[in-house]
C-alpha cells in the first residue's frame, strides 16, 4: 500500500483465487494488470494521475504478489489465461465494475487478451504492452527470439526442475530479468524493485509463475488455435519499447491486426518494462486513448 497512498485495498474471492487488489478515482472503470517479474507495484507511477479522473483498479495476478498461489493441476489449466482472466472478471464485478477499459502489459497483457476474447462485452477497449499474441510469438520462434526468451522455454519445462533452478538465485533473476540489455535500470523505482524480489522469494511464487508459463505453451495455446476463425472488436491499443524484443523481431502492429478489428499503437523509447520506464509517455497514450473511446 505504500505504493498507492489513497487507494482502498480489496483481497477478493473469485471462484479458483483469492485476488489482491486496490482501487481509487471515481469515473469510468479502469483494470490495470501487471506482468513478469513484477506485482501491481509497476503502475505505482500511473495508478494515482489515472485515478484523478478515472475508477482505477490494480490486481495482482492469481499467483503473483499478495493474491492467492495455487498449486498448479497436471495440464496446468488453473493458470490458464482463461482462468486467469475470470479472475478478473470477477473482481471487477464483485467493485460493481460490469464493463472497463483494460490495460495489460506482459503477461498481463496476454491475460488482458484472453479476458477480451472471452468477455468481450465487458470490454470497452484494451491496451496490451510490449507483446505480440503468444500464439504468433510461439509459432515464430527462431534461435533469435528462443536466445533472447529463453526464461519462456526454461519455466515451462516439468516440475520441479524450474523451480530448483530458480530457488535460492531469486535476486539474480529478477534483477537479471529487469536488467536486460535493452532496460535502463536507474528508471527503475528501488522500492519497487524490492516489492518484487521479496515476492519472488515465495516457493509458491516461482512454482505459479513456472505454471503461468507452462500454460502459455500448452493449454493456451488450445484456446488460441480455436479462436483463430474470429477477431476481437473493442479497439485495441499496441505499445512497444523501442529498444525492446518485440519491436526487433515481430511487427507488433501487424500482429495485432491477425487477431483484433480495430488496432492502432506505436513504439516507445525505452526497453520492455514500458509503464516503469517511460511512465509519462505510457499515461500520455493510455489517457489519449480512453479519451478517444468513452463509454
Amino acid at each position: 500500500m505504500a505504493f498507492f497512498s489513497g487507494f482502498k485495498k480489496h483481497r477478493i474471492r473469485t471462484s479458483g483465487a483469492t485476488i489482491n487488489a486496490v482501487s481509487a478515482g471515481s469515473g469510468e472503470p479502469v483494470l490495470l494488470l501487471h506482468g513478469y517479474p513484477q506485482t501491481m507495484a509497476c503502475w505505482h507511477e500511473l495508478a494515482p494521475e489515472l485515478a484523478k479522473k478515472y475508477s482505477v483498479v490494480c490486481a495482482d495476478l492469481r499467483g503473483y504478489g499478495g493474491s492467492s498461489k495455487p498449486k498448479g493441476l497436471p495440464d496446468h489449466s488453473n493458470y490458464s489465461k482463461r482462468a486467469m482472466a475470470l479472475d478478473m472478471v470477477e473482481l471487477m464485478s464483485a467493485l460493481g465494475h460490469e464493463k472497463f477499459h483494460l490495460v495489460g502489459h506482459d503477461r498481463g497483457g496476454r491475460v488482458a487478451h484472453r479476458l477480451a476474447r472471452d468477455h468481450g462485452k465487458r470490454v470497452q477497449t484494451l491496451t496490451v504492452m510490449d507483446i505480440s499474441p503468444t500464439l504468433k510469438m510461439f509459432e515464430s520462434t527462431n534461435l533469435a527470439f528462443a536466445t533472447a526468451y529463453y526464461h519462456w522455454f526454461q519455466m515451462l519445462q516439468p516440475a520441479p526442475l524450474p523451480e530448483k533452478m530458480l530457488q535460492g538465485i531469486v535476486p539474480f533473476n529478477i534483477l537479471g530479468r529487469v536488467g536486460r540489455s535493452e532496460v535502463d535500470l536507474s528508471a527503475f523505482n528501488k522500492a519497487a524493485i524490492r516489492e518484487y524480489v521479496k515476492a519472488f522469494k515465495d516457493p509458491k511464487a516461482i512454482h505459479a509463475s513456472c505454471e503461468d508459463y507452462r500454460a502459455a505453451g500448452t493449454i493456451d495455446l488450445v484456446h488460441d488455435r480455436r479462436d483463430l476463425h474470429k477477431k476481437i472488436r473493442m479497439p485495441v491499443m499496441a505499445l512497444w519499447g523501442k529498444r525492446g524484443v518485440i519491436h526487433k523481431m515481430f511487427n507488433c502492429l501487424d500482429d495485432w491486426r491477425e487477431v483484433a478489428e480495430n488496432v492502432s499503437g506505436r513504439a516507445i523509447d525505452c526497453g520492455h518494462f514500458i509503464p516503469e520506464e517511460a511512465p509519462a509517455k505510457t499515461l500520455s497514450e493510455i489517457r489519449r486513448f480512453l479519451r478517444s473511446h468513452p463509454m
